[in-house]
């Protein structure tokens, strides 16, 4: 065997092969073998062939990946790989296919559903990628501003926005070594995503003559695409919150087995067949993929009203960036890292890099187009060729380091590049906190990470300041929150007093006369749903509803006052006993282990994300905790909210779960004779 897998006290591997093909064969087998059942499931929603054993639920998402092309789209990005990287992933691959039989034996989801490990493809691991980022950017935003604009009137369009947050996002922070008590850099951070067990992300170490790199992989992808440290340079993201996919009205017609599109030149032919997607315990559904010289048809069809199609950067390119991957691994400096990211493509992120010579990185790195500014804003008509796209921007935005810098979704770097971004809130918090110390070292970057300080509570909290005529138990309840230190501290019962408050507004403004014209949603396809529901949409943009004139003045401070004399009679459990962690299962959980609470808010820098008004469990967070340290890489910390191995009942399944509650950062051990080989015939 030309590779050697060792592995630390909490079960993460540590490769080590007599080069970079063996070293990614080895990332491939290894990942199998402890994730067999995320990699099939990932692989399975990249082809549209999950209902085949997940069932009927799965079926929006396996129609949206055949219509928007995400298998054929990989296939394309793999035949265009230069001839080295073809071989890298390639050799992934093979670890996968090596190591599926004995991870799957492991993992009893296989036999619950029927499922025997399939067989990946050179392009499989491109597929995977673009399923987990095609929803990214703004593409269902898109489809509720347009919405809006139809219900409410196209002065409303932007009413949600007001730098509204996304379903996903990170922070991230660097630090001068100025800063910081050895005088080396420092690189934090935490990327927010739906929290899913298995995890997205998965603490790993690949080591072969040409390089030795820890990091946080993606399962099904090789490399260490977002996060990692080489030693002498390290490297992260956040989301750039750029705008980079466009939505086109389509008008389609049949001619006779043909189908039709009208572009800017008249009826031009587009490209269409149809697909069998099959059910577990249902019929087999067949879904019509449309493409039209825009791109793939997402919404209706050549026989329905509405038809929308999908450009997006990958699909015009062949092209998903995969280049930068070993290029990073290969990476000494951060001009190395620079040159290797200068190729990425999707998604749009925002990376920061430091190494070991002082040198530091802030910049954005992906492909957004350069057309009309309606295209960022809503559907735009096919026909009209005012809103083809005009070549790329370039250069991509770039800035200097001072002593810190941070990266938190706000409008900053990439503003030029996009619309919507998340509020400043978790930004200066992260700003203010830096600021306030000296002398950092990685362990104390815990307290940056596990701040619950809920700056977007001041509008609200402002608002009840005036508010009179409260029952007795009203005005107590008032009186306490406007003395409440703004925590969401797990077990503070101040917060849940106004999470409580929040959510009685939101459903109120929810169902207030004024927003009626949007409570039910357009007729999209289900995936859109989450979208497009109104209550979400109110619940991420409170002030921005309350301060907009649409609803009179009065009419607001009737609604804060009924919400706030509505939570006067409840209870008022801790916070952890309400806002609980809900991770998403391909298969729920056999047995009902009990479910964590949690501290934290969307705008805490501990981003804990509910959907205020309608639910209080977590279903976005931290999907994982690093701090890289440039001064000594064994002094470097990372935790992941469940553990390395995904296979239910291993020792390291959930072993990391009760530190990434608590905000420990656990070690990274990159000491060979502090790790243990693991010999087995997988």
């Amino acid at each position: 065997m030309t590779a050697r897998i060792f592995r630390d006290p909490w079960g993460v591997p540590h490769l080590r092969a007599a080069d970079e093909t063996a070293l990614a064969a080895a990332q491939g087998r290894v990942t199998a073998y402890d994730r067999a059942w995320q990699l099939e499931v990932e692989r399975h929603r990249a082809q549209g062939t999950s209902a085949a054993f997940l069932g009927a639920d799965e079926l929006g998402w396996d129609r949206f990946a055949r219509q928007a092309r995400l298998a054929d789209t990989a296939r394309r990005c793999h035949a265009a790989l230069d001839p080295a990287t073809a071989a890298w992933v390639g050799a992934y691959v093979e670890g996968v296919n090596a190591g599926l039989t004995a991870g799957a034996a492991r993992a009893p989801q296989f036999a619950a559903v029927g499922l025997a490990p399939g067989r990946w493809e050179p392009w499989t691991p491109l597929a995977v990628w673009l399923s987990h980022h095609v929803l990214f950017a703004n593409l269902p935003t898109k489809l509720w501003r347009e919405h809006v604009a139809e219900r409410l009137g196209e002065r409303w369009m932007n009413l949600f926005a007001a730098d509204a947050p996304a379903t996903t996002g990170s922070n991230g922070w660097l630090l001068a070594g100025e800063r910081t008590a050895d005088g080396a850099a420092l690189l934090a951070g935490d990327p927010h995503r739906f929290i899913e067990d298995p995890g997205m992300y998965q603490q790993i170490r690949l080591a072969c003559p040409e390089y030795d790199v820890v990091g946080l992989a993606v399962p099904g992808v090789p490399g260490l695409a977002h996060f990692g440290h080489t030693g002498g340079v390290a490297w992260a993201i956040t989301n750039a919150m750029a705008d980079y996919q466009d939505l086109y009205a389509e008008r389609l017609r049949r001619r006779g087995a043909a189908v039709e599109a009208y572009g800017p030149d008249g009826w031009e032919p587009a490209a269409a067949h149809t697909e069998t997607v099959e059910v577990s315990g249902g019929e087999p559904v067949h879904v019509e993929v449309v493409e039209t010289a825009r791109g793939p048809v997402v919404i209706g069809g050549p026989d329905d009203g509405t038809a929308i199609s999908l450009r997006y950067p990958p699909r015009v390119l062949a092209e998903l960036g995969f280049g930068a991957l070993p290029a990073l691994l290969r990476a000494r400096t951060v001009a190395d890292v620079d040159a290797a990211v200068d190729r990425w493509i999707e998604p749009v992120n925002v990376l920061q890099a430091a190494d070991t010579s002082g040198g530091l990185l802030h910049r954005v790195a992906g492909a957004v187009p350069v057309r009309h500014p309606a295209n960022r804003l809503r559907v735009v008509p096919a026909w009209s060729a005012r809103h083809a796209w005009k070549g790329w921007h370039a250069p991509m935005p770039r800035a200097e380091v001072g002593d810190v810098a941070v990266m938190a979704n706000a409008r900053g770097l990439a503003t030029p590049l996009g619309v919507e971004f998340a509020p400043p809130h978790r930004a200066d918090r992260i700003r203010e906190l830096l600021d306030a110390g000296g002398g950092w070292t990685a362990e104390a970057m815990a307290t940056v990470h596990t701040d619950t300080y809920l700056a977007s509570a001041g509008p609200l909290i402002g608002r009840l300041a005036a508010l009179t005529g409260l029952t007795p138990a009203a005005a107590a309840l008032r009186d306490r929150l406007l003395g409440w230190d703004r925590r969401m501290d797990a077990g503070s019962r101040d917060a849940t007093a106004y999470a409580l408050v929040r959510a009685a507004l939101v459903r109120r403004l929810a169902a207030h006369d004024a927003l009626a014209p949007l409570a039910d949603p357009p007729a999209y396809p289900e995936v859109f749903r989450p979208w497009l529901a109104l209550a979400p949409r109110v619940a991420h943009a409170v002030e921005a509803v309350l301060g907009s004139g649409l609803l009179p003045e009065e009419a607001t401070e009737a609604l804060l006052r009924a919400a706030v004399e509505e939570v006067s009679d409840e209870e008022l459990p801790r916070w952890g006993e309400l806002h609980r962690l809900t991770p998403w299962r391909a298969l729920p959980e056999p047995d009902g282990a009990p479910v964590p609470g949690l501290a934290g808010d969307h705008d805490c820098v501990l981003s804990t994300s509910s959907v205020p008004g309608v639910t209080h469990d977590c279903l976005r967070g931290p999907a994982a905790r690093y701090v890289w340290d440039l001064g000594d890489r064994d002094r470097s910390r990372w935790v992941v909210p469940f553990g390395a191995c995904g296979v239910r009942g291993d020792p390291h399944h959930h072993d990391q779960t009760p530190a990434w509650l608590a905000g420990d950062l656990l070690p990274v051990t990159t000491d060979w004779d502090q790790l243990t080989e693991e010999r087995h015939d997988h």
